[in-house]
């Protein structure tokens, strides 16, 4: 009777050691911070990013007005690297995403603050100028 108690016992240790082990790899994966390239992948990401401003541009690889704005969000994803979260979703190779962010058109920016709050949304191209300056007015300096 007394064996068959330990092994309920360690039975129960191992399970709640296998929880708490489970729990803190799952807590280790949300802190890894998500890289650049990851984030212009062209992929659907965990987005806002909270507790950094994100800016989330919708379009797709193929679309005109999107490969004009590409070479700017790449050079502004390197500047404001840890300081604003820049992610590009391609609609055509996702296109469930769309209707998550409410587009209709593309491409589309839309902006969040620190704290995952929708602060501004624009459809259509966007110059450097104009993105740098949403950035400022989020806080980003």
């Amino acid at each position: 009777m007394r064996a068959a108690k330990v092994i309920f016992y360690l039975t129960i240790l191992t399970f709640v050691m296998g929880l708490v082990t489970a729990c803190s790899s799952e807590a280790d994966e949300s802190k890894k911070a998500i890289t650049s390239s990851e984030l212009l992948s062209g992929k659907p990401q965990d987005l806002p990013i909270h507790g950094m401003v994100t800016m989330v541009d919708i379009g797709a690889h193929s679309c005109i007005p999107c490969k004009m704005m590409t070479p700017i969000i790449e050079k502004l994803s390197k500047e404001y690297e840890g300081r604003v979260a820049i992610a590009f979703i391609d609609v055509w190779e996702n296109n469930d995403e769309a209707p998550k962010y409410g587009v209709r058109t593309i491409p589309a920016q839309i902006f969040y603050d620190a704290d995952g709050n929708e602060k501004y949304r624009h459809e259509g191209f966007l110059g450097e100028r104009d993105i740098v300056s949403k950035f400022i007015e989020l806080g980003v300096q």
